[in-house]
């Protein structure tokens, strides 16, 4: 654990060292959390580009004290005249995880930095896009170590990628990943952002950048247009939130699963989880449950909001909410089939010294997202799109003009005694799981941020890397609980003691009096940054 308690100037959690660093570096010039979130935001995209870019999705909350919470959607749309047709005409009946078909929703990682400066000039901000973009810049064009999760991950996809275009150009050496101790180049996308810095986010979507993006897209065979891009705009608004305790949760609306994460607490604060022994049997099994609730409910009603036919307010309502606990038995797991969905993502959190926090999340989706590079511009486009279906009626049926389901959602809480947690994780179905470990271990049973991070932790079903639909527990728990589980009907896997698969999290807990406490997840290549 990393505790900052002199003038608690300012901390920064991120999945990748050189990140967090990005945006301590901006607090220790006078920047805010806004500002600093959106250097780390720009540095995780050069520097881990397995799992975040530019051409993918972002998903932001924002709190200044007093107020209330803000959320910002940067989540891009479907095009305007995309349809089941278009792939039907093609052979297809579903569409491609990988390659330019993949490529089919409108990158609004860009337009989340746009929209969150806009909201840090009115906390203050002055740093100029120039410096918040400066270290991201200065790792493409001159470089940065590559990662071995990244080579690893590169190994591990190779057959999926290596013929995607652009991809072997800008991530190969002669037909191979790198290993770790290659320093990675990425000259395109450095001229990219720089080229973002000096003309705005918003070029992105209606300038020079947007004409040569949409070029690349069309002539690849995506079918993103320039007029699509024209078309995006980030958009600010209230969060969900549900109470807990004597304090409240947020997290962000459809077409995220935040509806999900905070169902799952809520369900297990009224199965009587406060009252139970940290990573007991009961304790696990009540949060899984949990899970498997929340999620039948998430699969059945989240899209994009206008197509949805139960407003999430209604699913958090009390008694939506008592019912849905009723049916916990602590004596018997429900079963389970499966559900849900698997992904890569980067979650990273910024308190400032006036108390001001970000959490927030980006991802390309799958690893690389689609896999396509556009090599003029340098941009890995993200596979968000793939979770539409082209089968008529389905609750996610690929229609016009559409938000993709997102398993994307940063999480933030005001506690009950004056605290503040921003926290979240990567890893697709897991990323509520893990949010569901720390939230309560941190809120309910006074653990730390870093030991709450660092404690074993399961995982029900599909995450990243792993497609089964056990529930999995790594290997540093108690056998007993094991068998515990197993004995109340769970079909248990033990997997590594510190297994990626089980997310890379984060999270930063604010005092009454001030002082920041930090824990970055030793699954991942990340830290905590403080001055």
């Amino acid at each position: 654990m990393l505790k900052s308690s002199l003038a608690t100037r300012g901390m920064v959690v991120a999945p990748h060292a050189l990140a967090a660093q990005s945006g301590l570096a901006v607090l220790r010039e006078g920047g805010n959390a806004i500002e600093a979130a959106v250097a780390t935001a720009a540095t995780l995209a050069v520097v881990y580009p397995h799992m975040t870019g530019i051409g993918g999705d972002s998903f932001w909350l924002l709190r200044a004290p007093g107020s209330e919470p803000v959320a910002v959607d940067a989540c891009g749309r479907t095009p305007a005249d995309l349809t089941a047709a278009f792939y039907r005409d093609r052979g297809l009946d579903a569409i491609p995880v990988r390659g330019p078909l993949a490529a089919n929703s409108v990158a609004g990682a860009v337009s989340g930095w746009g929209r969150m400066l806009e909201h840090g000039r009115a906390w203050g901000g002055r740093l100029p896009l120039t410096r918040i973009l400066a270290d991201a810049i200065e790792y493409a064009e001159r470089g940065y170590p590559l990662t071995a999760a990244q080579s690893a991950t590169t190994a591990a996809r190779l057959d999926d990628l290596a013929g995607q275009p652009g991809f072997a150009a800008t991530f190969l050496q002669d037909g191979r990943p790198r290993d770790g101790a290659t320093v990675e180049r990425q000259p395109a996308l450095g001229a990219t952002l720089r080229r973002i810095a000096e003309a705005g986010c918003d070029d992105f979507y209606r300038g020079e950048l947007a004409a040569a993006v949409a070029a690349e897209l069309q002539r690849l065979g995506s079918p993103v247009a320039q007029a699509d891009l024209a078309a995006h705009q980030a958009l600010s608004m209230a969060p969900l939130s549900v109470r807990f305790g004597q304090g409240r949760i947020y997290n962000t609306a459809p077409p995220t699963q935040g509806l999900a994460s905070l169902m799952m607490l809520a369900l297990f604060e009224r199965a009587g989880g406060r009252e139970m022994r940290p990573d007991s049997v009961e304790y696990v099994h009540t949060l899984v449950e949990a899970t498997k609730l929340a999620f039948r409910v998430r699969d059945r009603h989240v899209r994009d909001p206008q197509d949805m036919k139960v407003m999430p307010r209604e699913l958090l309502a009390d008694a939506a909410l008592d019912d849905l606990a009723a049916r916990i038995d602590p004596r018997r797991a429900m079963p389970w089939g499966g559900a849900g969905d698997i992904g890569d993502t980067t979650w990273f959190g910024v308190v400032d010294g006036e108390g001001r926090a970000v959490s927030a999340i980006q991802s390309l989706y799958h690893e690389y997202g689609s896999g396509v590079v556009l090599e003029d511009t340098g941009v890995v486009w993200q596979n968000r799109g793939i979770s539409f279906s082209l089968e008529a009626g389905s609750p996610r049926e690929l229609k016009p003009g559409r938000k993709p389901f997102h398993t994307l959602n940063p999480a933030m809480a005001e506690l009950g005694d004056g605290r503040l947690l921003v926290y979240g994780s990567m890893g697709g179905d897991g990323q509520p799981q893990t949010q569901a470990a720390v939230f309560t271990r941190c809120a309910c049973f006074g653990i730390s941020p870093q030991e709450a991070i660092t404690r074993p932790r399961w995982l029900l079903g599909r995450t990243w890397g792993d497609n089964s639909n056990t529930l999995k527990l790594e290997s540093r728990f108690d056998p007993d609980l094991v068998q515990g589980l197993r004995d109340l009907g769970h079909e248990v896997e033990v997997v590594g003691a510190y297994d990626e698969m089980m997310g890379h999290a984060g999270a930063i807990l604010r005092d009454g009096s001030g002082v920041l406490e930090g824990g970055a997840d030793p699954r991942s290549d990340g830290v905590v940054a403080a001055f």
